[in-house]
């Protein structure tokens, strides 16, 4: 970074510091009645360590969405995630395996932490839960707020884990024009924003592998902002696609936080997954639209025999197309990096492959069907 985009970074990030004390001092004094709350996010971890991450914050009010909602209603509570009142320097109580863990959020209401384990994590499925209350704040709120995190932890006998991008692979967000992009996210919800035909069906292929276990954990990487945490799970667990961690970004400005950009955040959160998991391969999914193909290049460089295969969505832009098609080319004697136009396309090369089953493919054409109203709804021939 050069020595003027530093000393500019540093003085955004400290009129962002001073304006944060300001607007604390003034929540202190108006001491508002909204309730406050602990938001926890999808995490993972193994055996013998998780990792609990969320966020302190008041509740705004952020209704529950239908299908049936406006475009205001809509509009009203993207603003409230977005003008959230963060809650900095709250005490928060973690009990893991008969002891207490005690946490502090930072200026933005954030907290993290690493839990050791002394005995394996026993679990019934592959998540674990972890409770979490509340134990002091700047503002008075009421005793009792808790809350419980969910972790991932995958069994051993997992065939390979899946990393996949969200915007334009998961969900249509058209992050290539800004326009388009802010239609989607804010003039709709979870219940009227559009998965890519089937992909559903696709994912929970991926997850069920070979063995019939359905046990192949997922991650999503993205580089929306932790605000839109709450939508993007109600969109997945709407479209019954596979759970799985959601590793965000903060659009804050603090130097001191990992808010590198789009492909830095990425590469970092990619990273660490295989580091957690030094045994697992993996599947990466994304698009062409933004930096998915050389970010997924420079993991195949750093992992060599960690990744098993690439789908990348075509966003039909000539000359990302051609970026993608020429790293795929780069690549071709370490791992198949496969363009799709659909995920038919990407099914097709994971029978051949061998990561899903060749009778997966009519499940998946349906489903594309169903998401591109070709025939009737799911809530209709259910």
């Amino acid at each position: 970074m050069s020595p003027l985009k530093s000393r500019l970074g540093k003085l955004i990030a400290d009129i962002e510091s001073n304006y944060d004390r300001l607007a604390l001092a003034l929540r202190k004094r108006l001491d508002s009645d909204d309730p406050l709350q602990i938001i926890t996010y999808r995490s993972y971890g193994t055996l013998n360590r998780l990792y609990v991450k969320g966020r302190v914050l008041r509740d705004n009010g952020i209704a529950k969405s239908s299908d049936k909602d406006s475009i205001w209603r809509n509009l009203l509570n993207m603003y409230k995630r977005f003008e959230s009142d963060e809650v900095p320097h709250a005490d928060l109580q973690i009990d893991f395996q008969g002891k207490s863990h005690l946490v502090t959020t930072d200026d933005e209401g954030y907290f993290s932490v690493n839990l050791l384990s002394e005995m394996p994590i026993h679990r019934e499925d592959m998540w674990y839960n972890v409770d979490i209350e509340l134990k002091s704040a700047p503002f008075g709120f009421s005793p009792g707020i808790r809350s419980s995190a969910s972790v991932l932890v995958p069994p051993a006998d997992a065939e390979y884990g899946i990393i996949s991008d969200i915007d334009d692979t998961v969900v249509k967000t058209n992050a290539t024009s800004l326009l388009a992009m802010s239609r989607n996210t804010f003039f709709h919800n979870a219940h009227t924003r559009l998965p890519f035909a089937g992909v559903s069906e696709f994912y929970r292929a991926l997850q069920l592998g070979r063995n019939g276990k359905r046990n192949n954990p997922f991650f999503y990487v993205s580089s929306s902002p932790w605000n839109l945490y709450d939508l993007l799970i109600d969109f997945l667990d709407l479209n019954n696609i596979p759970e799985g961690p959601l590793l965000l970004r903060d659009f804050g400005l603090d130097r001191n936080r990992e808010s590198s950009g789009h492909m830095g955040h990425k590469f970092k959160e990619i990273k660490n997954i295989l580091l957690a998991y030094p045994l697992l391969k993996f599947v990466l999914i994304g698009d062409s639209g933004q930096e998915d193909p050389k970010i997924y290049r420079e993991v195949v460089s750093k992992f060599p025999g960690r990744i098993l295969a690439i789908y990348i969505r075509n966003v039909q832009l000539r000359d990302r197309e051609k970026i993608a098609v020429d790293i795929s080319k780069g690549l071709a004697d370490a791992v198949d990096m496969v363009i799709v136009d659909n995920t038919i396309e990407a099914a097709e090369h994971a029978v051949k492959t061998g990561l899903i089953f060749g009778e997966a493919i009519p499940e998946i054409v349906v489903d594309k069907k169903l998401d591109k109203g070709e025939i009737p709804g799911k809530e209709e021939i259910q």
